[in-house]
């Protein structure tokens, strides 16, 4: 149940997320969930598509320096509590978290974890009943 996500180096430029999501969106590729880390010279956009080799290829070809890593998509209700449980599972296994965003659907949250231990984290998760989403799923929602 891993998702490969792409990282892509943005310079701190007006109109570089819209020259990337153009490109994307010519290639017909859909972005399903992003989150963009920057500082003052330049920022990481991370992005789940829907087809992440076809998209590092293609953004390649334009000159971005784009890298792809694995990441687990948990699924949980969207209440309070849900994620501190999950994420207790993940700490008392001894996984450090790197980052994570989330988004929201109603009555569900979804969660993109980037552990340092991947396979771990999805045997643990797994094991505690926790859904994990594939990225199929992800676009038919």
């Amino acid at each position: 149940m891993l998702i490969k996500q792409l990282s892509i180096f943005l310079e701190n430029k007006k109109g570089r997320f819209t020259e990337v999501a153009k490109i994307l969106g010519d290639a017909e590729i859909n972005m399903t969930a992003f989150t963009v880390a920057e500082n003052s010279d330049f920022g990481i956009l991370r992005l789940i598509v829907s087809e992440p080799e076809k998209a590092k290829e293609i953004l390649k070809q334009h000159r971005y320096a784009v890298s792809s890593t694995d990441v687990v998509c948990v699924q949980c209700p969207n209440k309070p509590g849900s994620l501190a449980k999950i994420m207790n599972y993940i700490t008392e296994a001894g996984v450090f978290v790197e980052y994570m965003y989330a988004f929201s659907t109603g009555e569900k949250a979804l969660v993109i974890v980037r552990p340092d231990n991947v396979e771990l984290t999805v045997e643990v998760l797994s094991e505690n009943k926790v859904e994990l989403l594939a990225a199929s799923e992800l676009f038919k929602l």
